[in-house]
Formats: C-alpha cells, structure tokens, sequence
C-alpha cells in the first residue's frame, strides 16, 4: 500500500514537473517587484495598457477634404433660425410693454386684452421679420465672400456685416447705405475682436515676457 503510494506520488510529481506545475509556489507580493521585461506597465486598476485610453485622434470620421469645423453655410441655418426666434421674443416682450402702457387708463376687460395681445404679436412679428432679413442677408454675402476668397477668416465676418448694413439701409439714399455700412462694420468688428480677444491677450504677455 504504502509503495503504491510512493509511486502514485513520484507518478504525479512527475507530471506536475513535466508541466510546469511542482516547482516552488510565489505569492503575489514576490512577483510584484519582478520588472516585466519588453511589457507596458500596466494600471493598478484595469489590466489594460493605459496609454489606449487615451484618444489623441479625432472622435469622428470626416470625408476626405471636409472642414473640422462648420462653415458659413452650415451656420447660415442656425444663424437666420435664432435671429428670428431672438427678435420674436425681443418683440414679443417690447409689445407687452407698449400694450401696457398705452392701454394703462382701461379697465381690465376683454377690450384691453385683446389690444395688449394684438400689440404682443405685431411687435414680435415686426423684430422677428427685421433680425431675420439682417441674419439672411449677412450668411448669404457671408457664403459669397468665403467662396470667392478661397478662406474663412475675420475679415469675411467685417465685408459681410458692412455689405449687410449698407443694402439694409441703401433705400435711405448714399448718407443712408453709409450709415448702414458703419453700423455694421462696428458690430462685426466688435464681434471680431471678442473672439480673438483671448488670443490678443496671450500675444501681449508673450511679448511683455
């Protein structure tokens, strides 16, 4: 009994050490310091390499020659839609003012109401048909500037508000479409300068350094 044993053991740690399995066990903590030679640490928490965490490509798949960013014609959709939502609201809320004000020696009754509500709508009609024609005609000479120059800078943004100003304003004659012009050459330049203004600070303390 006691050789069949003996040799059922022999038999066993024959194979264990055929396969690797009856050499001296390590624990986790002998194993921790033994550099993993032609391996990327891994993290602490994840068993995956973490450098594939980290996306320094773009999210998403472009067609070839297309634009990282939206342009004039894509905007122009957004820009003419908040125009319009914009100036109804603003004239939404001008017509409740002026509605109230003039009717402010009546009663409340049905009269005045409908008079309040009558100035509500036609004055949100009125700022919402005005930003809307301005927003239009700005993205349309916008579109046209960019796709005649070849380029989308600031300077498209300051030609499309000054043409957007003077034929807004050109059925009040030369001094008008001047006026108009102004206007909308201070706007966009205006807006110009706020969005670069974070780089023109950065340019000024590079050189003040």
């Amino acid at each position: 009994m006691e050789g069949g044993g003996g040799s059922g053991n022999k038999t066993t740690g024959g194979l264990a050490g055929f396969f690797g399995a009856g050499g001296a066990g390590y624990s986790h903590a002998d194993l921790a310091g033994v550099p993993l030679t032609g391996m990327n640490p891994l993290s602490p928490y994840l068993n995956v390499d973490p450098r594939y965490l980290v996306q320094d490509t773009d999210e998403f798949i472009l067609p070839t020659g297309a634009n990282k960013t939206r342009g004039r014609f894509e905007l122009a959709f957004f820009t003419i839609g908040g125009c319009c939502m914009t100036g109804a609201a603003f004239g939404a809320m001008n017509g409740l003012r002026l509605g109230l004000k003039e009717t402010q020696n009546m009663a409340w009754s049905k009269p005045r109401n409908v008079q309040i509500l009558n100035m509500v709508t036609r004055q949100g009609a009125l700022w919402a048909n005005t930003l809307g024609s301005l927003a239009l005609l700005y993205s349309a000479f916008g579109v046209i500037i960019e796709k005649t120059r070849g380029a989308e800078d600031d300077l498209n943004t300051v030609a499309a508000g000054t043409m957007t100003g003077m034929l807004y304003k050109c059925t009040g004659g030369l001094r008008g479409a001047a006026r108009g012009g102004l206007a909308g050459l201070t706007l966009t330049s205006l807006y110009a300068l706020y969005n670069n203004w974070e780089h023109m600070k950065g340019s000024v303390l590079q050189q003040s350094l």
